[in-house]
């Protein structure tokens, strides 16, 4: 019998989940197993990297869930600082480069993963390259931040973007002791959130000290003689600069698949089917995606989106693997939930925001309520905004955004298993939560805006 090969392109979350999940499955006398991954490190959580800029997680190594050298361990042939730069899909290889000598081979394989995850967007302006300037994507690019703010001049930094990774950075800078602006094109930090909601998110950061300009965009980088960065242009003003964080978003890594000929959508994501199979003839079967570079079925809209998510990556992985070892499982979607948080000041969303229910078609009623982490007499209660939206003819819930204290963020997750399931909001006024003062008021907040809701959605 021969031994198949599996070639995983990316070593973080997705690829090294498929290439374990792959290996549990299949010994290596049946399934051969090469992973490139042009960094330094594997299996790690990009979703920490602010809290180890901010101090709160102490050492890089922390963030690691599964070393190099624990993976070959395991019979993977893991090679590092190792970039592919070409797929042939018909020929079933793909061309690889040594980043520090520059040599070049080519492997073969049986199957293909493409786990190339997701890059910060940089605009096309001047400065932008300059020294200084960070995307925070990996923990190459966490170390290299974390660099440039131990031998920075000056304690002035601007983050350019107030998305999770914008905020969040804006806060372990001001941890870092720094002088702290947030320049934000649209007219609240947070777009993940309605404009309401993200109002409340403004006020706790400028709270913590952080200066937010809002509905502002940047059009330069300005530099010093030696090339670092030393100010953030906009139209109206200029704000002086000791090192710049990108908080704007990212973009699919998809420029291998795209070259390849394979399909992406209209987010620039590869599009896979139920078992992350890559789409369309070329692929052949063989091809497989996950992870940041692919786009997902909204399960409440019905529409394609990008979600860079750490959660959905490793799920991805997992059915890949389960897939390509020989098994079958798939991958339905998402609902969209997210939750990060500002000092104490916990921020949830999952579902739809009003655009993307005005996008997607959907007739709905919104409603916003006021409410307790607790039993409002017990000590430590603290208050939390709970935004719903609910179609208006069904009744099915749509949306929720919650902003609050303690307590406030994980409440967000009854919402997300509503949508999953499909329930309407008169439904969920019936779900039988936990309930105890420390915990709960009697009513949950949840529940609350589901009652208002369903009010609305029945007088409407």
């Amino acid at each position: 019998m021969s031994i198949e090969r599996l070639v995983v392109i990316g070593g973080d979350a997705a690829g090294m989940s498929a290439a374990s999940q792959a290996r549990r499955l299949k010994e290596p006398g049946e399934l051969e197993i090469v992973a490139f991954e042009r960094g330094h490190f594997t299996s790690y959580s990009a979703c920490g990297i602010p809290y180890w800029v901010g101090g709160d997680v102490t050492e890089r190594d922390e963030l690691i869930a599964r070393t190099p050298e624990e993976h070959r361990a395991r019979g993977i042939d893991l090679r590092l600082r190792t970039e592919v730069t070409e797929i042939d899909v018909a020929g079933r290889r793909v061309r690889a480069r040594a980043v520090d000598s520059g040599a070049e081979s080519w492997t073969s394989y049986d199957k293909l993963v493409i786990a190339t995850g997701a890059r910060p967007i940089r605009p096309d302006m001047p400065g932008m390259d300059a020294e200084g300037v960070h995307g925070v994507q990996t923990l190459d690019d966490g170390q290299a931040l974390i660099d440039t703010l131990a031998r920075a001049r000056g304690k002035r930094a601007v983050v350019v973007g107030a998305g999770y990774i914008g905020v969040e950075m804006a806060e372990a800078l001001i941890k870092r002791g720094y002088q702290v602006t947030v320049v934000n094109r649209g007219s609240e930090p947070m777009s993940t959130l309605d404009p309401d909601m993200g109002r409340l998110v403004r006020r706790a950061m400028e709270g913590l000290g952080i200066t937010m300009v809002n509905d502002t965009e940047v059009t330069a980088l300005r530099t010093a003689e030696d090339g670092h960065v030393r100010a953030v242009v906009t139209e109206d003003a200029e704000y002086p600069a000791d090192v710049v964080v990108l908080g704007i978003g990212v973009r699919p890594e998809t420029g291998l698949a795209k070259a390849a000929g394979l399909p992406l959508g209209t987010h620039g994501g590869l599009l896979t089917d139920l078992a992350m199979r890559v789409r369309g003839p070329l692929a052949d079967g063989r091809v497989w995606a996950g992870g940041d570079c692919v786009e997902v079925m909204d399960l409440v809209s019905g529409q394609e989106r990008h979600i860079a998510l750490g959660t959905h990556a490793n799920k991805h992985g997992q059915v890949i693997g389960t897939n390509v070892g020989g098994g079958y499982a798939t991958f339905p979607g998402v609902v969209g939930t997210a939750v990060s948080k500002v000092c104490d000041l916990e921020i949830a969303r999952t579902g739809l925001r009003e655009k993307d229910a005005r996008r997607a078609g959907l007739r709905f009623e919104a409603v916003t309520i006021e409410s307790t982490s607790r039993a409002g007499y017990y000590p430590g209660a603290s208050p939390m905004t709970v935004k719903m939206l609910a179609e208006r003819r069904t009744g099915r819930l749509l949306g929720l955004q919650i902003v609050g204290r303690e307590g406030a963020g994980k409440r967000v997750d009854i919402a997300a298993v509503a949508l999953t399931a499909g329930m309407t909001v008169e439904e969920m006024t019936a779900l039988d939560l936990g309930y105890a003062p420390p915990f709960s008021p009697v009513w949950d907040p949840v529940l609350v805006a589901a009652r208002k809701a369903s009010a609305k959605v029945r007088n409407s």
